[in-house]
């Protein structure tokens, strides 16, 4: 937010303004004043030389750098990030199993990964190292809390937490790098952008593990052709090693830390990709939501005796909720007006029927805790439950009574305040839950 104070003292200023373009401009930081002045557009559209320079960019792409990836630093942080996590892989030690029921490694590998990821982007951008230093902190505070405070429960309560922390320390790892980069005071494009580039990420990492687990499964082969058992250690360092080196690289890859995420290229490449088959997908899922919603009736109980069906449509509405967001123009002009006002249709199906499953689910929940009381897991699927549910029928709320004109915008908007709900919930639980169940 650099540019900030100085555009709103020349909101009334047309050469004022200009000058202030020109000087980011050859500072190279054009990316930077585009995205303050679009948070300041946002929050004062009645303001007519915002509104003409926000239409003047909208019309007038960013200039494309060249970049350049540090991939000595990317490859050196990601040999740290696996030879840690190679140290805490040799689970035959009781010290490496926490509270000897879960790996240190399961529970600890994001935060460690992200944290090494934080360092990379912090140094090759250059700013930003408050915002990082306050983020990390904050990641490795709650990881020892983590540590402290689950030994003080009852074995069972611990167990479940720990489970629990399994499954959400990698989302507050990923929580972590999203206000590290984006700041205390983000605009909702950037975070949408920010978003976006997340998965794209996510889907850079997998290809990765699967050409590492190519790489390790021939040469696991070329040794047992030649009746040679390589020792734990070298395994370990195959598996577990190989696996550290994954997540810095998949982020040099594809996300240039110069720049801010709205900033960053989406036009080809896996971009590209991503946003065609997640398109493709919308219409199946939408034929699968009409399917399964015919055959609820017929099976309505399921739900609401067995846990494992809850399991899954809790998994299911996760899912839909990756799909909507993969699914969002960046822009509202990458598409053709026929393609845009298709695929808004579909998005508003889907989201439809995904509240009228997700209440659905939400009501069994309710009936099993009435019955069995409170459990971790029932509250922890209630809070996900109505949060994803609210998001849902926010958007539908503000489709419906906002017309065609500017929907892109405001379902980018939507999307991004629910990733506010989902850093509160996430923090509740790490917090809360110890307390709450001792």
């Amino acid at each position: 937010m650099k540019f900030i104070f100085d555009l709103q003292a020349s909101h009334n200023d047309p050469s004022g303004l200009e000058s202030l373009y020109q000087t980011a401009r050859q500072a190279g930081e054009e990316a930077e004043f585009r995205a303050d002045l679009l948070s300041l557009y946002t929050g004062s559209s009645d303001n007519l030389l915002y509104a003409a320079w926000h239409f003047r960019f909208q019309n007038t792409p960013l200039p494309k750098v060249r970049r350049g990836t540090n991939w000595i630093m990317a490859a050196v942080l990601g040999a740290i990030t696996g030879l840690i996590f190679w140290l805490l892989s040799d689970i035959s030690s009781n010290q490496l199993l926490f509270l000897k029921h879960m790996p240190y490694l399961v529970l600890l590998w994001a935060p460690i990964a992200s944290l090494l990821t934080l360092v990379f982007l912090t140094i090759t951008s250059r700013k930003g190292y408050w915002q990082s230093v306050v983020a990390g902190t904050g990641l490795a505070l709650a990881c020892i809390y983590i540590v402290l405070i689950a030994p003080g429960q009852e074995s069972h309560f611990s167990s479940t937490y720990l489970d629990l922390m399994a499954v959400h320390l990698p989302l507050l790892a990923w929580i972590a790098l999203g206000l590290a980069v984006l700041g205390w005071s983000s605009h909702s494009e950037n975070r949408f952008a920010f978003l976006i580039k997340s998965l794209e990420v996510a889907v850079t990492a997998g290809l990765y593990l699967i050409a590492g687990v190519v790489f390790g499964g021939i040469t696991l082969g070329l040794f047992a052709a030649l009746n040679i058992t390589p020792p734990d250690l070298v395994i370990r360092l195959i598996g577990a090693g190989g696996f550290g080196l994954l997540p810095v690289l998949a982020v040099a890859s594809v996300y240039d830390p110069h720049i801010s995420p709205e900033a960053q290229d989406f036009s080809q490449g896996l971009s590209r990709f991503i946003f065609t088959m997640m398109r493709l997908l919308l219409p199946l899922t939408l034929l699968v939501l009409v399917i399964y919603v015919c055959f609820v009736p017929f099976n309505f109980m399921a739900p609401f005796e067995a846990r494992d069906v809850l399991i899954v449509y809790n998994l299911m509405l996760f899912a839909i909720m990756g799909l909507l967001v993969s699914v969002t123009p960046l822009k509202g002009d990458d598409l053709s007006p026929r393609l845009q006002s298709a695929l808004r249709k579909g998005i508003l199906a889907v989201a439809g029927l995904a509240v009228v499953v997700s209440l659905y689910a939400l009501a069994a929940v309710i009936y099993r805790t009435a019955l069995g009381g409170i459990t971790i897991n029932r509250l922890t699927i209630i809070g996900w439950n109505g949060i994803n549910i609210g998001i849902l029928i926010a958007l539908l709320f503000t489709q419906f009574t906002g017309g065609y004109d500017g929907w892109d915008r405001r379902l980018r908007g939507i999307i991004s305040q629910g990733a506010i709900a989902y850093l509160a919930w996430t923090a509740f639980l790490v917090v809360a839950i110890p307390l709450f169940f001792r």
